[in-house]
Order: C-alpha cells, then sequence, then structure tokens
C-alpha cells in the first residue's frame, strides 16, 4: 500500500480516543502519523526489511497498549499508538502487492520479511499494488472519518495525505518507465543507492 494509505490508517487509531480521553487524542493523531510512516524510511535501503517487523513491532504495540491502559499518559498513549502504526504498516503490507517495480504484474514472492522467522513473507494481494485504484479508495475510506473529526492543523494533513495519493494513484502506472529513464542517465557513482529493482527493469 501507499505511503498516504500507511499514514491515514495510523492517524485512524487515535479516532476513539476522541470520544473516551480527549485529552491524549491531539498526540495520539501525531503519532499514529508517524508510526504510519516510518517503517517506509527504508525505501531506499532494503525496502519492506530494514525497518518492516511485523511480528516484533506487533509484540511491542501489545505491551505498549497495556502500559497505556495501566498509565495513562501522554507518552504511553504516544508510543502505543505509534507502535500500533508501525505494525499494521507492517502486516497490512502483506496484503498488498510484491516488491516487483511493476507489482500490478504479479512476478515477485516477496511482500515484507520476517525477522523472527528468518523469511520473506508472500504478498496476498488483496489490495493488488500501491496506488492501485484500490489503495486510493482505501485512504478515501480512512480519511472520510478524520475529514469529520479534526480541525486546523491535522485536519490539513489528512488533505494533503489525500492529495499525495490521488496524484501517486494517477501517475503510478508510468513510474517505472520514467525512473528507469533517470536511472539511466545518472553518474555511475550515483547507482549503488538506486533501488536494485530499478537497475534490473527488463522492459
Amino acid at each position: 500500500m501507499m505511503l498516504p494509505t500507511h499514514a491515514l490508517g495510523g492517524m485512524a487509531l487515535a479516532l476513539p480516543l476522541v470520544a473516551v480521553a480527549p485529552e491524549f487524542a491531539p498526540v495520539a493523531f501525531v503519532a499514529g502519523f508517524l508510526g504510519g510512516v516510518f517503517p517506509d524510511l527504508d525505501m531506499y535501503v532494503g525496502h519492506r526489511k530494514t525497518l518492516h517487523f511485523p511480528v516484533y513491532f506487533s509484540a511491542l504495540a501489545v505491551v505498549a497498549v497495556l502500559a497505556a491502559l495501566s498509565v495513562p499518559t501522554a507518552a504511553t498513549v504516544a508510543a502505543a499508538t505509534f507502535l500500533l502504526g508501525a505494525a499494521i504498516h507492517a502486516v497490512s503490507d502483506v496484503f498488498g502487492g510484491g516488491l516487483e517495480l511493476r507489482p500490478w504484474e504479479g512476478t515477485s514472492d516477496r511482500a515484507v520479511y520476517d525477522h523472527f522467522r528468518g523469511r520473506w513473507i508472500e504478498p496476498r494481494r488483496l489490495v493488488r499494488y500501491d496506488g492501485s485504484p484500490g489503495d486510493f479508495l482505501l485512504s478515501l475510506t480512512l480519511a472520510g472519518p478524520l475529514l469529520v473529526t479534526l480541525e486546523g492543523t491535522l485536519r490539513g494533513v489528512v488533505l494533503a495525505a489525500l492529495a499525495v495519493a490521488a496524484v501517486y494513484t494517477a501517475v503510478r502506472r508510468v513510474l517505472p518507465t520514467m525512473a528507469t529513464v533517470l536511472v539511466g542517465v545518472l553518474p555511475a557513482e550515483l547507482r549503488s543507492y538506486v533501488p536494485m529493482r530499478y537497475l534490473e527493469d527488463g522492459h
């Protein structure tokens, strides 16, 4: 799934706090956003392996949620929401496409690396690929209650995420071609920083 979907999913985790603990809701919305985004900071360095921990993030999230329920403070709530956002991101990527340059072709058997078992988890492709129409629909669905609930800066963040999602969805199918063309003109010393899937493209 695309980054805006993960970001909105992380923010949506904080929605129940608006009703049950409104004093913690603002920090939880921010922490959820950051947790939803965090795993994809590995985009160009071992994507879906370096910072994707479906088992460990989930285990830590359970501990953090129990801590937040036992001792509810801004810090414990933020930690719990961040870890939940990161865990859901890592787990939900299993239900998307693989790591190939054109994931709609369904040629990759790698979705997310499971550090606990030491192997790659195969993609389930319930959401066909990041930036697919189904992915955008998921972003819209997550954004709906957030737009109804939030105001000010946080509402602006949701609108910005939707705008990025819309643009990314519109251009997703042409991005691989654009990327491989750009890689072709990069100086040799910079190509070592380019993910292997761009260098191995056979189209």
